[in-house]
Formats: structure tokens, C-alpha cells, sequence
């Protein structure tokens, strides 16, 4: 059966529409462009440029002074490799964050497992244990100077009570590093035992009634039911801790200031002097993407290994 609306008029309605879509999906693209370009002009400018522009200057000789950038090739990258400083900065952040993401995530399960418990003062103590978090890490890292203080620190002080001699923290090389990383643990607690008390509060009760019919204790119910429910949460927070352990900066160059000798210098540390102390941006470049490079090989392992023991249903 044929329409009684001439062709040439179906046409012409089609035409009319299509028009009409164009202009209305114009007229759209064009409010988006208007809202997002302030947006896409700061990330152009304060990300994506310098981005760019340290991967090209990590291929050149500058000085931040002078306009002339030698080309130099590969040259930073295997100056650094072959540099033992840098092997020991690597090392000194591998320990600093091999020490501080397990701790972490330990003690932030215990405080969240207790928290998440009918006590009195909940509140007050869930409060408590994440203020460090929004701190700032200079102020706190300029207090923790003062309770490491080996003549009048607040820790000496404890552990002359308990018969423990004073521990230079700061100046011993031994030492500094435990430092860096009590204070790193108690920096990043409060905000893993956020995420856990989260997750916990995320478990139905029914598996828990489910093993107590069956007879099952409240340490057998914590490895098997609370543990594993907790994988998504747990493979979040170690990929997020340990990209932040390896970035770690502002309570070093505060607290020990990459001391003594040399023996809490980390990678980011390492990147600053260069950069701004022995004005070797190409340099400094250079080891800005091989720090790159080691978290973004680390985190791609973690994806990689951890999604298979994470439990992502409940």
C-alpha cells in the first residue's frame, strides 16, 4: 500500500529532520566545549604541558637558566642506571614502602575491625584516628620532629619509662628510616581504616549467622568470611598505597631532609635536588619518568596478580 504523501514531500520532512538533529547535536557539542574549557585549559597547561615537556627535557642538558638545551639523547637514563646513588635511593624507597603499605593495611584492618564493634566513644575514636589524615603532612612531619627528639622527644620519654635508652631518631642512620616509616603508618592509618570500615559495614549478616550455626569461631569467621569479602577493598588500597609510598616527599625533606648520609633519601627526594638544587632539570626529568615507570609497572603486577584472589561478590 503506497502513501498518500507524495515523495517529494516525505523527503523534504526527512531532510527537515535531519537538519534539525544536526543543529540540535551542534548547538550541544558547542555548550560542552563552553563548560569543559576551563577545565581542559588547566589540565593543558598545569598537566599535559609539563608532562610533555619533562619527557622532552629528559632527552636534553638544561639548567632552567639559560635558554640553550643540549641534546643528549640517552644520556641521563644511563648516567642514572649506572649511578650507584641512584641504586641506593631506590633501594632506601623500596624498603620505605615494602615497610610501610603492609603495616598499614594491618593495623588499619584491626582499628576498622574494632571500631566497627558496639563500643562506647565509636565516634571520638573513629575521630580521632583519622585526623593525622587531614593534617597536613609538613605540620605533622615538624611535630613528629619534636616527639623524635632525642633529648626532650616525647618517644625518648616513653621509653625511658619502660628502661629503653634514648634513640637518636633522626640523625642515626639506622634509625631515620624507622622514622620515616612510623610516621608514614600513622599518616596513612586513619584513611585505610576509612575505606575498611566501609567495607565491613558493606557484609551481610547473614553470612556471619550462617557460621555461627554451623559452629564457627570468631577467628575462623574472620579469615573465612571477613578477609576474603574484604579483597576488592584491600586490592584498592595496597594499589593506592603503594603508588603514594613510592611518591613520598614532603615528611622526608622536613623530617630528615634525605639524612643522615644519604640513608632516607627516596626517589622523589632524589628528583628534587637535581632539580633544584644542582639545577639539572634534564636529569631530574629523566628520573621523574623512571619513577613513572616503576609505579606503573608495579601497579600493572598488582592488577594483574591480585584480581585473581579478590572476591568481587557478596
Amino acid at each position: 500500500m503506497q502513501s498518500g504523501i507524495p515523495p517529494t514531500k516525505m523527503d523534504t520532512s526527512k531532510q527537515r529532520n535531519r537538519r534539525q538533529k544536526i543543529r540540535f547535536y551542534r548547538r550541544e557539542g558547542m555548550s560542552a566545549i563552553f563548560f569543559l574549557s576551563p577545565t581542559m585549559l588547566v589540565f593543558s597547561v598545569f598537566i599535559l604541558f609539563p608532562v610533555l615537556f619533562s619527557f622532552y627535557l629528559s632527552f636534553h642538558s638544561w639548567n632552567m637558566f639559560s635558554s640553550e638545551r643540549t641534546f643528549v639523547g640517552l644520556e641521563n637514563y644511563h648516567h642514572m642506571i649506572t649511578n650507584p646513588e641512584f641504586w641506593q635511593v631506590l633501594k632506601n624507597t623500596a624498603i620505605y614502602t615494602f615497610a610501610t603499605v603492609p603495616l598499614s593495611i594491618a593495623l588499619a584492618l584491626a582499628v576498622a575491625f574494632f571500631l566497627n564493634k558496639k563500643i562506647i566513644g565509636k565516634k571520638l575514636l573513629r575521630t580521632a584516628y583519622f585526623t593525622p589524615v587531614i593534617v597536613s603532612a609538613v605540620a605533622a612531619a615538624v611535630i613528629w620532629r619534636w616527639i623524635y627528639d632525642p633529648s626532650f622527644g616525647l618517644l625518648n620519654y616513653a621509653l625511658g619509662l619502660i628502661g629503653i635508652a634514648p634513640i637518636n631518631w633522626i640523625n642515626d642512620a639506622t634509625a631515620a628510616m624507622a622514622a620515616l616509616i612510623i610516621m608514614g603508618v600513622w599518616k596513612s592509618l586513619g584513611f585505610n581504616m576509612v575505606l575498611y570500615l566501609a567495607g565491613l559495614q558493606g557484609i551481610p549478616e547473614h553470612y556471619y549467622e550462617a557460621a555461627d550455626i554451623d559452629g564457627a569461631g570468631g577467628w575462623l569467621k574472620f579469615w573465612r568470611i571477613t578477609v576474603p569479602l574484604l579483597g576488592p577493598t584491600t586490592f584498592f588500597i595496597t594499589v593506592m598505597s603503594v603508588i603514594t609510598s613510592f611518591q613520598v616527599f614532603d615528611i622526608v625533606y622536613v623530617l630528615t631532609h634525605g639524612g643522615p648520609m644519604g640513608a632516607t633519601k627516596v626517589l622523589v627526594f632524589y628528583l628534587y635536588e637535581h632539580a633544584f638544587k644542582f639545577f639539572n632539570m634534564g636529569y631530574a626529568s629523566a628520573a621523574a619518568y623512571v619513577l613513572f615507570a616503576i609505579i606503573f609497572i608495579f601497579t600493572l603486577l598488582q592488577i594483574r596478580y591480585g584480581r585473581s584472589k579478590v572476591h568481587y561478590t557478596v
